[in-house]
């Protein structure tokens, strides 16, 4: 099958990385960073969807990790109680992603493989996360296209990227990778980064709510949701 969506160039990238994945102090430190504030929005957003138990936001659900790397957002769905698939396109990140899951105990369903190859086999999920993938990938509309396909009617899709403004060029890419080395030099590039319109345009069928954005509060209180959206953004909606 043809895999429209995969950029050869980012998956080497990355799986020359692969061994770094569970590092909070290494070249994915900023994603651990990221992560309270993202699952958090993911949690809220069950709960409210689902009407799922606190302890357990994602119980009895059927959860998908499209990009999943070194699996740094499906362990701790699988914890909140979700039955998780995660696919990536790299086998080293998968291969650090089942290590991580079998030294924790937890029973995630890694798969090396796209998206669109996911859709041809009719899986559906209740919540399909997408987390700092987007900007990745060789086509936006396809990749939008199969994520949306994913998710079954009534369920969730959530993204969260880097907006492409002035503002998240200097903050993201030459501020982030360039001066302070939160994320490796090159992570990102400008042209491939995508818009809150891009997203809406890419997945009619999903009935997105608006986009929360993610800033750095200073002062060591870290990332918290904010109303800014002009450098990183959290997307959700409900399939139609």
């Amino acid at each position: 099958m043809p895999n429209p969506t995969i950029d050869h160039a980012e998956i080497a990238k990355f799986s020359a990385l692969a061994a770094e994945w569970w590092n909070p102090k290494g070249p994915f430190g900023a994603l651990h960073r990221l992560n309270p504030v993202r699952l958090q929005f993911i949690r809220d957003l069950a709960q409210r969807q689902f009407a799922t138990p606190a302890r357990k936001p994602l119980e009895g659900l059927k959860v998908l990790d499209l990009g999943c790397g070194g699996g740094l957002v499906s362990a701790p769905l699988s914890r909140m109680g979700g039955a998780v698939t995660a696919v990536d396109a790299s086998p080293e990140a998968i291969g650090a992603a089942r290590v991580y899951a079998e030294q924790s105990g937890l029973t995630i369903d890694y798969k090396c493989m796209t998206a669109e190859a996911l859709v041809q086999e009719g899986a559906q999920f209740d919540l399909v996360t997408a987390l700092e993938i987007i900007e990745h990938v060789a086509d936006v509309k396809a990749f939008l296209h199969a994520a949306s396909a994913l998710v079954r009617p009534g369920g969730l899709l959530v993204l969260s990227t880097i907006n492409r403004t002035p503002k998240a060029r200097a903050l993201a890419i030459v501020g982030a990778e360039r001066i302070l080395k939160w994320s490796p030099e090159g992570a990102h590039e400008y042209d491939k980064l995508v818009t809150p319109d891009e997203i809406r345009a890419g997945a009619p069928e999903i009935h997105w709510e608006a986009p929360a954005g993610i800033a750095y509060q200073p002062l060591g209180e870290g990332w918290a949701l904010s109303s800014d959206i002009d450098v990183n953004y959290l997307m959700a909606g409900r399939k139609r």
